[in-house]
């Protein structure tokens, strides 16, 4: 699924910063534009809001017993949790649980303003870009954690993410001591695994507040990709997106991260290979079926050439042996089940028959004679016996019928 992700900027009269993706993860175009003039987002189309990580202040908790993302009492609770550590009215606050948050266990809350998160929706959606998730510039949880300094040489920040970072998410100005004070509060292993990436226009900059040469560069809108992958969104509570197309769309970017996303290669692979060997294997069972059966009408052929060496053509094997095979009969003076005498001779013992039949009709391979009926039982028994002499017993109201060639 294509991806539009937006920007929400600080100022709600200012442009959109945006990028766009058609697998989610590389950068087809991006830009700045007012919402009405943001490329179309159609059919198809994730509309990804995100908040920049100056607009978030984040909060670790201990969620109370019975408490999660679907509590009614959600809201209260959190405002509960929180209002010592708040600076604003929490009426004019909105709060979003961390996407592992469980009751009883401890959990990150994102905290945004109320009003200018519900302004830049109703712009965009008034615009045609209804946003389908909204997700944070920086996870708190990042792993491995990460710095970016951005902005310009004038107005750099650095942005810092992840389990070891103190806070979860640090937006500080880029200077060496502000780095430094914050690495002060970090263990050694923490400062080693920090990823470092730098926007080209403050990479040198970049190099001399880190200390590092050759840092890997990386651009505003490749962090957007980024934060599009994420877990996280935003929008509860109020905010929450429901319905039939909502849901159909959340489940069309399930569905294209797992079709393109670099973290569910290694699936997409072992898939590929579970398919490729299943129709391995069945091709293989089916060349297998395809040669025994070959190997079977064979010798089946060979059965009947063998028996019969007149025959010359095989057409159909079983319906030409019964042909010579009756072939021989006749010309053994031999009788065949078919034949009157052999039918009139199966029934001549039959149990259960008292009567003389008032009259007989015969056609080749089948005898009806005219008497009363057999009682159910009696008419069962001589079925099972007619079965095993290789005939079909039947009886309506005023016939019984016998005809060969039944399976015995």
């Amino acid at each position: 699924m294509s991806v539009l992700a937006i920007a929400l900027p600080a100022d709600p009269t200012a442009g959109y910063p945006y990028v766009t993706s058609d697998d989610g993860e590389a950068v087809a175009r991006s830009g700045v534009a007012a919402a009405e003039l943001l490329p179309a987002a159609g059919r198809g189309v994730d509309v990804v809001a995100m908040v920049p990580a100056s607009a978030l202040s984040w909060h670790a908790v201990q969620l109370p017993r019975g408490i999660n993302g679907r509590s009614a009492r959600l809201r209260p609770t959190l405002v509960g949790l929180l209002e010592e550590r708040l600076l604003d009215d929490p009426d004019d606050l909105h709060f979003a649980l961390g996407p592992q948050a469980k009751d009883g266990e401890r959990c990150w809350i994102a905290v945004c303003q109320r009003a200018w998160l519900r302004g830049h929706l109703e712009a965009l959606e008034a615009a045609g870009r209804s946003v389908a998730r909204i997700v944070p510039e920086l996870d708190p949880q990042a792993d491995p954690p990460v710095l970016w300094i951005t902005g310009t040489p004038e107005h750099a920040e650095l942005l810092l993410a992840g389990a070891p970072i103190p806070g979860g998410v640090q937006v500080l100005p880029a200077e060496r001591g502000a780095l430094d004070l914050l690495r002060a509060q970090m263990d050694e292993a923490a400062r080693g695994s920090v990823r470092v990436t730098a926007e080209p226009a403050v990479a040198a900059l970049a190099e001399q507040i880190t200390g590092r040469s050759s840092l890997a560069l990386g651009t505003a809108a490749e962090r957007m990709l980024t934060a599009n992958r994420s877990s996280w969104n935003l929008a509860q509570l109020e905010f929450t997106r429901s319905g039939a197309a909502w849901a159909t769309r959340r489940l069309g970017t399930a569905a294209s991260q797992l079709w393109h996303a670099r973290q569910w290669r290694p699936l997409r692979w072992g898939l590929a290979l579970l398919l490729a060997t299943q129709l391995v294997g069945v091709n293989w069972h089916a060349q297998q079926m395809h040669t025994d059966l070959a190997r079977m009408r064979t010798q089946i052929n060979a059965t009947l050439t063998q028996t019969f060496p007149d025959v010359r053509v095989v057409v159909d094997a079983p319906v030409q042996m019964a042909r010579e095979v009756a072939l021989l009969r006749q010309r053994a003076g031999a009788l065949a089940p078919g034949d009157l005498e052999s039918m009139l001779g199966a029934l001549a013992n039959l149990p259960g028959r008292t009567q003389t039949p008032s009259a007989l009709s015969y056609t080749t391979g089948q005898l009806s004679l005219k008497e009363a009926p057999l009682a159910a039982a009696q008419l069962a028994q001589a079925q099972d016996e007619m079965k095993a002499r290789g005939y079909q017993l039947s009886q309506d109201s005023q016939n019984l019928v016998l005809r060969a060639g039944a399976a015995p």
